[in-house]
């Protein structure tokens, strides 16, 4: 049992957990200390606003019933789950994959406990420039992001390493 979580990809499954409880805590603070769609510009370019997100990613399905509340969070765990398994069967040489797939995880997993139990995601990290304004987000939408670069990343590094 030790080995399945020091030789294959669960050895990162420390990073999903950080990731899972830094999401949790900061929406925490936000829903604590902003009132709801209030804003606090924290650099020119990057404000903190404390907004709900019903759908998915840019909002998607947020105004679809209520239904997308469960879909979302039902294709959460599914995910989780498929990853879970592709990152057991990664092996101890692979860092880069198993670590996307840590990321992917917790912020899956963030967003899917806000949907259960608030029903949405709490958003509040805002970029903009001038009069355009990136879609809100949340830690857990970072870790997503950053994940899947680095899935991206690693399939170009395998490709190179199978063309040698």
């Amino acid at each position: 049992m030790l080995n399945l979580f020091t030789q294959t990809g669960w050895r990162f499954l420390w990073l999903a957990c950080l990731v899972f409880g830094l999401d949790q805590y900061t929406k925490n603070r936000i829903v604590n200390e902003l009132e709801l769609y209030q804003a606090i510009q924290v650099l020119p370019f990057f404000n903190l606003t404390h907004v709900y997100n019903y759908g998915a990613a840019f909002s998607f399905l947020h105004d679809a019933g209520g239904w997308q509340r469960w879909f979302f969070t039902i294709m959460a765990f599914m995910v989780t789950a498929l990853i879970l398994w592709w990152s057991k069967q990664t092996t101890k040489q692979q860092v880069i994959l198993p670590v996307a797939f840590s990321l992917i995880i917790g912020g899956a997993l963030g967003n899917a406990y806000d949907r259960l139990i608030h029903g949405y995601v709490i958003d509040f990290l805002v970029v903009y420039y001038k009069t355009w304004y990136w879609p809100a987000f949340n830690i857990a939408d970072a870790a997503i992001t950053l994940g899947a670069g680095l899935l991206i990343i690693d399939m170009f590094k395998n490709k190179e390493q199978k063309d040698d």
